[in-house]
């Protein structure tokens, strides 16, 4: 679910990293911001991944009892 806004982040925060788009705000360097936004990117999808439950479980049942 969250692996969605980590790509998203992460191409946002590249954009700004790289200099393809500039903000020309006085208060905002865009460097720093994109550095942020690519960090945050990374933390995004590497926590989703570590609780995301397994896309396909195999419960295997035994049933040993002797009759």
């Amino acid at each position: 679910m969250y692996i969605g806004l980590g790509i998203v982040l992460l191409v946002l925060g590249l954009i700004l990293a790289l200099d393809v788009i500039t903000v020309d705000l006085d208060f905002i360097n865009d460097g720093a911001l994109g550095t942020i936004l690519i960090v945050a990117g990374i933390i995004a999808i590497v926590v989703s991944l570590m609780y995301a439950p397994p896309w396909r479980r195999r419960d295997d049942v035994v049933d040993r009892r002797t009759y």
